[in-house]
């Protein structure tokens, strides 16, 4: 097989969200239907129109010592405590060129994040008011760089081949990942560690999102306020954290002996050019993303059993994406089961791509399908068959899945998996 087309797999996993501090944690509580959803508790919240969100289940300060978390914007915390574990679960101990069989120059390192370091410059800007220049801290600028998380876990793990940082909104991770999987298939590296990270639960950014209309209001129900496909489903919950993966050519993961997850088959990419919030009502921009797959890859879609939709809870969106799937699929879409897991941990924006990609990995490899809760009355205009309440085993043989993201601006993300 020649450079230009090689085989990509998934060695490593790696997550901190909402519903536990690394990937099985998170794992069980989607497959358990549990919701991350909660409370804020802080005094900023209280006069907020919206004062729920999904904090990340184990806060990252538990984790660094305080004086390397004083670098490092939260976004950056979770893309490293993401990326360790997926590094550690490819199997792999400390740097590459250090005593390792890894090459630098063959690593790659491309984390992305829909806003970045947000709560740095927000927290310094409120510093550079209140006490003056001289307080501001000299790290402000690498921690609020939208690069900064990429930048770090690059340092991490030594990445030469190249460190990058895709920003397109809440479909950033997925696109990160696809970035990825095109660098080794082209040949650019062997293995590149990849996904998405965010930490925007601040006053400012949840005022906004909610006076857009963005976000539910619903704080009386926590638990219950993200509701997928539901009639009454009135917008998202804020969530934070990161999902990091680790990804390596066929031949380099066989060479080492390493554990495959499933093999990373392609992205198919589009965009609306409808509106900057606004999903295109008809879903033809999503299904454009959805056919690019297909006509990219080997893929059919009589393979896909499984999707992991975007799915944010919002009035527009979520059935645009079924109409899409249902668009180009066909009756092929009566097989297909779909999952709307921000149900359950919230909406992590430009970390949301990484999570779920994990989320529709351990789904095929458990061939197990984790439900969407809170779906109390279907939306009549819900064409395929969605995965309620209780998680569904995906059938035997060799399956496929996808990931869906999409953001504002009318960015369009797919990412297809397959097992091996």
């Amino acid at each position: 097989m020649n450079a230009t087309n090689r085989t990509v797999v998934v060695t490593g996993l790696g997550a901190t969200t909402p519903l536990g501090g690394d990937s099985a944690s998170t794992w069980e509580g989607l497959k358990a239907g549990r919701s991350g959803v909660r409370p804020l508790q802080e005094e900023w919240a209280a006069d907020l129109p919206v004062r729920i969100a999904a904090r990340a289940a184990v806060d990252p300060g538990e984790i660094f010592p305080r004086a390397q978390a004083r670098r490092l914007d939260r976004s950056a915390q979770f893309a490293l405590i993401a990326a360790r574990e997926a590094w550690a679960n490819a199997g792999f101990e400390g740097k590459a060129g250090e005593g390792s069989t890894v090459n630098p120059d063959r690593l790659g390192a491309v984390i992305a994040s829909g806003i970045g370091g947000v709560t740095t410059l927000l927290d310094q800007y409120d510093a550079l008011k209140e006490k003056g220049a001289r307080r501001v801290s000299p790290h402000t600028v690498p921690m609020m760089m939208p690069n900064g998380p990429s930048a770090n876990v690059g340092l991490e793990v030594n990445a030469r081949a190249g460190v990058h940082t895709p920003v397109s909104a809440c479909a950033s991770g997925s696109e990160a990942i696809g970035y990825a999987v095109e660098m080794i298939r082209t040949g650019r590296a062997d293995i590149v560690v990849a996904g998405g990270t965010e930490a925007a639960i601040h006053p400012l950014p949840i005022a906004a999102f909610a006076n857009m209309m963005a976000m539910t209001k619903d704080n009386d129900d926590p638990q219950g306020a993200s509701r997928p496909f539901d009639t009454e489903r009135n917008g998202f919950v804020l969530g934070e954290g990161a999902g990091v993966i680790v990804l390596e050519s066929a031949e380099h993961a066989a060479a080492r002996g390493a554990r495959v997850y499933v093999e990373a088959v392609g992205q198919g990419v589009s965009a609306d050019s409808h509106d900057i919030v606004q999903p295109e009502p008809t879903g033809n921009g999503i299904a454009f993303a959805l056919q690019h797959l297909l006509d990219a890859t080997d893929l059919s879609p009589q393979d896909v059993v499984h999707v992991n939709a975007h799915a944010t809870s919002t009035p527009l969106g979520d059935v645009a994406e079924l109409t899409a799937l249902r668009k180009v699929f066909g009756n092929d879409a009566d097989h297909i089961a779909v999952s709307g897991t921000k149900s359950m941990t919230g909406h992590l924006l430009g970390g949301a791509g990484g999570v779920e990609t994990i989320a529709t990995i351990l789904a095929l490899h458990h061939r197990t399908a984790p439900p969407t809760i809170n779906i109390r009355n279907l939306d009549p205009e819900v064409c395929v068959d969605v995965v309620r309440d209780e998680s569904r085993e995906l059938p035997e043989g060799r399956i496929a899945a996808l990931n869906d993201s999409f953001g504002f601006g009318g960015h369009n993300v797919v990412t297809a998996f397959r097992t091996v």
